[in-house]
């Protein structure tokens, strides 16, 4: 009940936030104009559409998460609600779940209304639905709340700013994984070799996340790995806030 109370908490908040509408209006405009950049492509413009508009939701939703979950912990502190929330019989984990719940919520609705436009820009093209987009655009939203939970872990122990440049810092590096496992194979067997797998286990790998490549080609998607993608996803988000919980049940607010 504290949780569900924070998180609607959360959620008004988040509503009344500049950031996110003008997020939001910058994603409608890149999504609208990718029906006039497939206009003026020698081409499959239906690929373009489809690329372009499946880019914009990843990358404004990706900043919409970044921006707001920094400075969900922030805020409190900054404007000292936090001593009368914590005052409260309010546990910090409970604190931490409600604000990360109300904030996937938001970006979840964003998500949605960004899908709903670029569904619809594809109809107005090609007069038919392709229901395997939604497989491509519901990863993209667990990618956004494994982001959400990578925010709120630098919220809890630096600035806005700071907290903003680590998680895009998280973000390039998840989606550059994949570069570590070709210099793994480049490697001789040793110290170092031993030191870049245990690297490649433990930095993130959001290309599981991705599949707009097969959703653009019309590529068969393995039900095998939507459901690895969707355990990774599950396994990282909770480690990630536990983390969180960890070093704000230790932190100190005088």
């Amino acid at each position: 009940m504290k949780i569900t109370t924070i998180a609607r908490n959360t959620f008004k908040e988040a509503k009344r936030d500049r950031v996110l509408y003008l997020l939001f209006f910058f994603a409608a405009i890149c999504l609208l104009f990718s029906r006039f950049l497939a206009l003026l492509t020698v081409g499959d413009r239906v690929k373009i559409i489809k690329d372009v508009g499946l880019a914009s939701i990843q990358l404004f939703g990706m900043l919409m998460a970044i921006l707001m979950g920094t400075g969900l912990v922030y805020k409190e502190i900054d404007k000292k609600t936090i001593f009368t929330l914590l005052a409260k019989p309010i546990h910090r984990v409970e604190f931490l779940l409600g604000k990360f719940l109300g904030l996937v919520l938001t970006i979840f609705i964003m998500t949605v209304l960004m899908a709903v436009i670029f569904l619809l820009i594809l109809f107005l093209h090609t007069f038919t639905i392709e229901w395997s987009i939604l497989i491509a655009i519901l990863y993209i939203f667990f990618e956004l709340c494994l982001m959400t939970a990578v925010a709120l872990l630098f919220s809890t122990f630096t600035t806005p700013i700071l907290a903003s440049l680590y998680s895009l810092g998280f973000y390039l590096i998840g989606h550059l994984s994949w570069s570590l496992e070709i210099l793994i194979k480049k490697v001789k067997s040793g110290v170092g070799r031993a030191a870049l797998q245990v690297l490649y286990i433990i930095l993130p790998d959001l290309e599981n996340f991705n599949f707009k490549t097969e959703v653009v080609h019309k590529l068969p998607i393995p039900t095998k790995l939507l459901g690895i993608s969707f355990v990774y996803g599950l396994v990282y988000t909770a480690f990630i806030l536990l983390l969180a919980m960890l070093i704000f049940r230790r932190r100190d607010f005088i």
